[in-house]
């Protein structure tokens, strides 16, 4: 096992006027902070604390002062002076910032922001469609939080989160993989397929019944919500909802552990699945059928087979997902669907007529794995950190103060909790 760490960027979407002035105000205290600190040569964390307790920001934030001030004036970095000082992210220690999922809201992610010791920001979070996997390790506990930052570029603001979690390390003669395939799609959740020694398709595994389960308690969870505002019953459409959603997410975890399991099964496997931001990004099936991937979860379940494979030591790869449910597996021609599970081939020569539509796109996926299509997952902000912009990863321990809510900023229900 190895330590990984990686820089998660989450985009904090669109602040209220409110929220937004309270932003401002916690990084321009952070920033004056930090530039009287440092005038003042603060080389040791109790001359930083004598400086920073004066401002009005969370312990958090000058916990991260406190170590990072003695490292510009001290032997790390002994910076002559400070450039920039409003390109400086605000900075808090481990404990600071607070991730919730909320699967069944517009946005699934809130990250919660200290303002001060007594008043905390939540603000709905759209991370980076490949580094899911990060935050669903980080939710479940299976990797741990470090430093978070946050900034503002061109008018928007962002999250940076470091996290860092044990990965099974593989020999790098362990070059020749067994493509396993995953479909995830609206009849079937998962489908899951790979082909034998001898390019023999083997039996799938589909989780239709699953997918079934989902559609009837998203319906229910929608019909009960619009009964329940009808009636003003915001607390009850909350617990209700809550409870519901945790049961979907029972089965995604349940699915994802098991097209894990099935990819163990295979000698040398790498598991593959459609690139899901190429999804998201160019497929357009109307308002409907969008609210009903939106509802599957499809980056969810993606993330989750991510980063449970990961934990297995289980390569994970992406292909270009275009056609993958159009072509036929056997003789590449593009064919029909005439209803929802049945792939039809055009191709009088192939010995395919009908077959079950889901799992001929899984062996497409796969296919494109063996014939060199794929597309390895990574970090985008992998990489040395950027000069003069270090600082320690964990921070002082510290018990921070219980969430909280302006008078003006109740917890909203109807829409999910900390949505604005």
């Amino acid at each position: 096992m190895a330590a990984v760490t990686k820089t998660l960027e989450l985009h904090l979407v669109d602040p209220n006027a409110h929220k937004e002035r309270k932003l401002r105000e916690t990084r321009d205290a952070y920033q004056q902070a930090l530039q009287t600190a440092f005038d003042a040569d603060c080389t040791t964390q109790s001359a930083a604390n004598d400086v920073v307790v004066e401002y009005d920001l969370s312990g958090y934030a000058k916990n991260a002062l406190k170590q990072y001030v003695p490292q510009l004036c001290g032997d790390s970095y002994d910076a002559s002076e400070l450039h920039d000082i409003d390109d400086h992210p605000v900075k808090f220690t481990n404990e600071g910032v607070q991730l919730d999922h909320h699967p069944q809201n517009h946005y699934e992610w809130y990250a919660k922001i200290p303002h001060h010791d007594d008043y905390h920001l939540w603000l709905p979070a759209a991370p980076i469609p490949e580094q899911r996997p990060w935050l669903e390790a980080l939710h479940a506990g299976d990797a741990e939080m470090g430093e978070c930052r946050l900034l503002e570029r061109d008018g928007t603001w962002y999250l940076h989160v470091t996290a860092t979690r044990e990965v099974e390390t593989r020999s790098a003669a362990d070059t020749e993989r067994t493509p396993v395939g995953v479909d995830i799609g609206d009849a079937a959740l998962a489908t899951v397929c790979h082909r034998d020694e001898r390019g023999t398709p083997t039996a799938p595994d589909i989780y239709s019944d699953e997918a079934s389960q989902i559609r009837h308690l998203r319906k229910t969870y929608f019909t009960a919500t619009r009964r329940l505002q009808r009636r003003e019953s915001e607390r009850i459409i909350e617990e209700y909802g809550d409870s519901l959603w945790e049961r979907i997410d029972q089965i995604i975890h349940r699915i994802s552990r098991q097209v894990v399991e099935r990819a163990q099964q295979v000698d040398n496997p790498v598991l593959v699945l459609e690139n899901l931001q190429y999804i998201r990004e160019t497929t357009d099936y109307g308002a409907f059928m969008n609210r009903r991937l939106h509802g599957w979860a499809f980056a969810k379940l993606h993330a989750q087979i991510q980063y449970k494979a990961t934990e297995a030591g289980i390569p994970v790869a992406t292909v270009n997902p275009r056609n993958t449910s159009k072509e036929c597996h056997a003789c590449g021609e593009t064919g029909t669907r005439p209803e929802q599970t049945t792939f039809r081939c055009p191709n009088d020569d192939c010995w395919v007529t009908e077959y079950q539509a889901d799992v001929n796109a899984a062996l497409n996926i796969a296919d494109r794995y063996r014939g060199g299509e794929s597309q390895p997952q990574t970090d985008r902000n992998s990489g040395p950190k950027a000069a003069g912009d270090d600082s320690a990863t964990d921070g002082a321990s510290l018990t921070g103060p219980q969430d909280s809510y302006s008078e003006g900023e109740p917890r909203p229900a109807t829409s999910g909790t900390y949505a604005s």
